[in-house]
């Protein structure tokens, strides 16, 4: 074959091609004007740490999307804004992430993250979680988690139904000390025995047990390790030595030191 009858061949191959493409996209677009959303009846949910909380409910995603997108039952499946489904979804303070997607039959899917509390922290009225990387967020309406309370004078301002990262740097260096400390916690006999994390009017965080009437006085959220070293010698050493309930106080606070008040 000739080279100059070649390249025709090869160009009238191309183009043909061009135009299945053309022809295909333009059924397909076709396609999905013809088809539409088939609303909330049909929505399919899936929330992948349900188990561990119950935060977000697929009612709660029905609600979300029927007060804030409103109609989206009926729309063509080419119309229907995913974008802004996640936008809405994402917006709400427990959810971590989203993706929403819809079928060929109509039916919209959204998969969807909860935000995983650390710590619980109680000011006065004004309770919230933060989840490991900072991340505040209002107590939910549902599905309270098991997590470390700090209550008492709280060092931070946060108000009411805030939700996102502390802003002030000062703030931030606590909240992640406070972090730091329920992470070293977590996994160890401590998590199940201290009940509390209370701040006093001079921001010395007092630990109080479960069980008996001792107060830990702990100080600043520093030396955490160390501390709860000197915690267990207390119990190990100190405590058998007396009746229960003879100390109240136990303060940890000064290196290798312990000084235990009745």
């Amino acid at each position: 074959m000739k080279p100059i009858a070649r390249r025709g061949l090869g160009l009238l191959l191309v183009v043909t091609c061009i135009l299945v493409w053309m022809l295909s996209t333009s059924l397909s677009r076709k396609e999905l004007r013809s088809r539409t959303c088939q609303g909330k009846g049909t929505l399919e949910v899936f929330v992948t740490d349900s188990l561990e909380r119950r935060f977000v409910t697929r009612e709660d995603i029905e609600n979300w999307l029927e007060n804030e997108y409103r109609a989206y039952a009926g729309l063509p499946l080419d119309s229907v804004n995913l974008d802004r489904i996640e936008h809405i979804i994402c917006a709400h303070s427990a959810v971590r992430d989203c993706e929403a997607w819809l079928t060929d039959d109509g039916i919209l899917h959204v998969s969807l993250s909860q935000r995983q509390p650390v710590v619980r922290f109680q000011d006065g009225q004004n309770g919230y979680y933060s989840d490991a990387e900072g991340f505040l967020f209002p107590l939910q309406a549902r599905g309270s988690v098991q997590v470390p309370v700090v209550d008492g004078h709280l060092p931070v301002h946060v108000p009411k139904g805030y939700k996102g990262p502390l802003t002030d740097a000062k703030d931030v260096a606590w909240l992640q000390q406070i972090l730091g400390m329920v992470n070293m916690i977590h996994g160890t006999i401590w998590e199940k025995n201290i009940s509390q994390i209370t701040i006093n009017r001079d921001g010395d965080l007092v630990l109080i047990p479960r069980e008996g009437k001792e107060r830990f006085l702990f100080g600043a959220p520093t030396r955490v390790r160390e501390k709860l070293e000197l915690m267990a010698a207390y119990y190990e050493s100190v405590a058998p030595s007396k009746e229960p309930g003879w100390y109240t106080q136990v303060d940890v606070r000064h290196r290798k030191q312990l000084v235990c008040r009745k």
